[in-house]
């Protein structure tokens, strides 16, 4: 992934990390990394891991999201593309999710590929971790979202590992 970022800047591909509305600090996250079967989301900022979180996925976490409704999180390189202060899961950051493969792989299937995937909060930390409940979304505690939320702008690439 590093490889793959340094290559995109020069060329200007940045994924809107230079957008006006955004002003990066040394602690604004870069690109985000999620690795699913780890229950790891990590931020990174030049080649270096800035905070790490576990989270739950969905409900049948294995494999990438073929279509709306099978409970699985998605594999493959995404961005950050709305911030919702009003969720009803404290606050949520949607997930670019579905791409043009994720369209053809699920129109061959005769679904609809869904949508609405988001890295979001929840309550009761005590709880929630102990298994994999959404519905494709990638669910932190509250306290961390809130903290998430302060360190990724719109247009950050996240990366989604089997």
């Amino acid at each position: 992934m590093i490889r793959f970022y340094k290559l995109l800047v020069p060329f200007g591909i940045g994924f809107g990390l230079m957008a006006a509305d955004a002003v990066a600090t040394d602690q604004t996250a870069q690109y985000l990394v999620v690795e699913k079967q780890a229950r790891r989301l990590t931020l990174f900022r030049d080649g270096e891991a800035l905070k790490t979180y576990r989270v739950a996925l969905g409900g049948n976490p294995v494999g990438h999201k073929q279509h709306e409704g099978d409970r699985r999180t998605p594999e493959g390189t995404y961005s950050i593309d709305f911030k919702n202060p009003d969720s009803a899961y404290h606050l949520s950051l949607k997930i670019s999710y579905p791409n043009a493969q994720d369209i053809s792989r699920a129109q061959r299937l005769g679904k609809d590929p869904g949508g609405m995937i988001m890295i979001h909060g929840i309550g009761e930390d005590a709880v929630w971790r102990r298994s994999d409940w959404t519905d494709g979304c990638i669910a932190v505690s509250n306290s961390e979202i809130e903290e998430i939320w302060e360190l990724v702008e719109l247009q950050t690439p996240v990366v989604i590992k089997p």
